[in-house]
C-alpha cells in the first residue's frame, strides 16, 4: 500500500497533530490531509456507523453492559468488507466537498 501512497484522514486530536505523530507520517510516506476544526459529518461514526447500528438494536432492552457488548460485537461481525468500502467512498466524497467550499458545507437555519 506503501507504493500507491496512502492518505490519512486525522482528525485534530493532540495525539495526531503531534509533532513526533506528524514527522512519523511523512517519513512513511504518508500524505496528511488536513481535518476542519469542527466536521462530525467527517466522522465515519457518526454519519455512516451509528445510524447504521441503530436501527436492528432500536428499540432493545438490555439487562448488563455484557450484553450491549455482545449485541454490537455480533453487528460488526456480520458486516461483509463492502460495508466498510462504503464508508470510505463516503469519507472522501465529503472531505472533497468541504474543501471545495472552504468549510462552508453545512446547512444553514
Amino acid at each position: 500500500m506503501i507504493s500507491k501512497g496512502i492518505r490519512l484522514l486525522a482528525d485534530n486530536v493532540p495525539v495526531h497533530t503531534a509533532q513526533a505523530s506528524v514527522v512519523t507520517a511523512h517519513r512513511l510516506g504518508y500524505e496528511l490531509l488536513q481535518h476542519p476544526p469542527y466536521s462530525p459529518d467527517l466522522a465515519p461514526s457518526d454519519f455512516f456507523l451509528f445510524p447504521e447500528m441503530k436501527k436492528p438494536l432500536h428499540g432493545q432492552q438490555f439487562d448488563d453492559r455484557v450484553d450491549v457488548i455482545f449485541e454490537v460485537e455480533q453487528w460488526f461481525s456480520s458486516k461483509a468488507e463492502d460495508f466498510y468500502k462504503e464508508v470510505l467512498k463516503q469519507v472522501k466524497k465529503r472531505w472533497q466537498k468541504c474543501v471545495t467550499l472552504q468549510g462552508d458545507y453545512m446547512e444553514k437555519n
